[in-house]
């Protein structure tokens, strides 16, 4: 329907489904350090995975790139997520574009495919959109989790929200 690259957000629209309950978007704003969290995903294709956690820390800075063929390119290579952070870059060069944004720090295991699955609190509420994972330069993106993952607060996604209904492209 809309994307906003700025913030790494897409919004899809599904067709031809019914018998949906619609999940409830929380207020990220609430989330507090040590609060317990469950991710939901794909991770390499496993659909309706879910893995539990904290949250390790909040706006925390992340970088990844806007460049949706660089994404493909170091997914198809094993790469995973293209990410920086700190300063150093993780799982490949991060491209030319890239988009910074405040995230939500986890250590529910991301791996890749939970990008776009949602984290929820403990009241089955969305806190944040799984958006990337840290993994260690030295190791292989295959090896997995190391207990560093990111979300997308879903108060940044409500305030786009009515620009992405709208048809936004940027």
């Amino acid at each position: 329907v809309g994307t906003d690259s700025s913030k790494d957000l897409a919004l899809i629209k599904l067709r031809d489904a019914s018998g949906l309950k619609a999940a409830i978007l929380g207020d990220s704003d609430a989330v507090k350090v040590g609060q317990q969290v469950v991710a939901i995903g794909s991770p390499e294709g496993l659909t309706g995975t879910v893995t539990s956690g904290i949250v390790s820390a909040l706006d925390r800075d992340v970088t990844v790139s806007t460049d949706e063929g660089q994404q493909q390119q170091q997914q198809r290579q094993g790469g995973g997520w293209p990410f920086e952070f700190g300063g150093q870059e993780f799982n490949g060069d991060t491209g030319s574009s890239t988009t910074t944004y405040k995230a939500i720090q986890t250590d529910a295991s991301l791996n890749p495919g939970n990008s776009g699955g949602a984290l929820i609190d403990m009241n089955g509420n969305i806190i944040g959109i799984n958006s990337a994972m840290y993994s260690s330069a030295e190791s292989s993106a295959s090896a997995g989790s190391v207990g560093l993952g990111f979300a997308i607060p879903i108060n940044t996604v409500k305030a786009d929200l009515a620009k992405l209904r709208a048809g936004a492209d940027g």
